[in-house]
């Protein structure tokens, strides 16, 4: 079966190759913005993840990132406001560097964690959200 373009839009997220660059690029956007070098953090933290995205979504064969059981589990509980409480954890990382406040880093990564993981921590339909 194809993988339709939402399907790999959701599925991008789980490739190897999207979470090392984010994981990669996030922490050296933080140690940027902890230095206090705002556009080199801001290029480091937004341009590899836009262009691994997009090549991943355009070219990469996501069928066994869809067929594995992360692929389930995000298919299953990565509903359309899951993204933006990751990218609300990310903007409360980032002011934590910023403001060299690692208790609000600490808060920030939690918001992360819980956009990836409220599927495990409370019980989701079994419905997909994304056909």
């Amino acid at each position: 079966m194809a993988v339709t373009t939402g399907q790999k839009v959701l599925h991008h997220q789980i490739h190897p190759l999207k979470l090392a660059t984010d994981g990669g690029v996030g922490t050296l956007s933080y140690y940027l913005l902890w230095r206090r070098r705002l556009w080199a953090a801001l290029v480091v933290q937004l341009v590899p993840a836009v262009l691994v995205s997009a090549a991943l979504i355009r070219w990469a064969d996501l069928e066994p990132e869809r067929r594995s059981s992360l692929g389930r589990y995000v298919a299953r509980s990565m509903t359309p406001a899951m993204p933006g409480v990751r990218l609300a954890g990310n903007v409360v990382l980032s002011l934590g560097a910023w403001y060299r406040r690692p208790a609000v880093m600490l808060a920030g990564l939690a918001i992360v964690l819980f956009g990836w993981l409220r599927g495990r921590l409370f019980v989701i339909g079994a419905e997909s959200h994304h056909g």
